[in-house]
């Protein structure tokens, strides 16, 4: 499996574009996979510049409804005409931050004949399958960061019953990505028990040296317990992970865009 990050918040490639978002080019023995598709057209810009070619992706997955995994949506029907995209059935709900900020997806793109709307679990080809968040029970407390959702015209607390998970079979490893695991990184681990998670860990609001310490120590504690190898990105945060890394070592590595994965 090889795996080229065209989206995610740092780059240490002055050629290349990066911004508060994720997009992963996934090949496969058998797929071209799109996984999420930044915040912006700018994830596009740079699967040029990095020879992907996105119109010969083949399936593309949406990990969960917010502006900076779906924002690149347009563009990728616009070059790719045929892969299907698969999406949780409430990811063009309303979503908004602590602020009451709108972060969902731009909702005129609602109706679409290429989106293929998940509500269970669903298998995509022989060892490989889409995972559904809603109706999960894990074992680990939520940090809502804030985040909420438009119900009956009121905004409640977000429950991230959009959120999905890809898990890869292939060369004997379990393979996970997981976009920003709003559902919990702890949790995630949990259910899925993978070789090799690839994602956020949505941590970048946690202050390392402050509040965020604690619950920072302990999620490194419980993460090394796991038999895998963590390649973490986007809302997982810099200082973040440097902390964990004093725990996780080497089984902890960061994705910056325009990075190559070779698995």
């Amino acid at each position: 499996m090889k795996i080229t990050v065209l989206m995610e918040n740092t780059t240490a490639d002055p050629n290349l574009h990066c911004e508060h978002g994720l997009s992963l080019y996934i090949e496969t023995g058998s797929h071209r996979i799109l996984f999420d598709m930044g915040q912006t057209d700018a994830f596009a810009d740079n699967a040029q510049v990095l020879g992907v070619d996105l119109a010969s992706v083949d399936l593309a997955v949406l990990s969960h409804g917010h502006y900076d995994h779906g924002g690149g949506l347009a563009r990728f029907i616009e070059i790719n005409s045929t892969a299907p995209v698969y999406m949780n059935q409430h990811v063009f709900d309303p979503y908004y931050n602590r602020n009451q900020k709108y972060i969902g997806l731009d909702r005129t793109l609602e109706e679409q004949e290429r989106w293929i709307l998940t509500t269970m679990d669903v298998g995509l080809d022989q060892g490989m399958k889409l995972w559904m968040a809603e109706g999960r029970i894990g074992s680990y407390p939520l940090d809502l960061a804030g985040l909420q959702r438009m119900e009956d015209g009121v905004l409640v607390p977000e429950d991230f019953r959009h959120e999905q998970y890809l898990l890869i079979h292939e060369n004997g490893k379990r393979i996970l990505f997981s976009g920003c695991s709003h559902r919990g990184i702890l949790n995630i681990m949990e259910w899925f028990r993978p070789d090799i998670l690839i994602g956020g860990f949505h941590f970048s609001k946690m202050d390392p040296e402050g509040d965020g310490r604690e619950t920072l120590d302990h999620a490194a504690r419980i993460l090394s317990q796991y038999d895998c190898t963590y390649y973490t990105c986007h809302c997982t945060g810099l200082r973040q992970y440097d902390f964990l890394k004093q725990t996780l070592g080497d089984r902890l590595q960061y994705l910056s865009t325009g990075q190559y994965l070779e698995l």
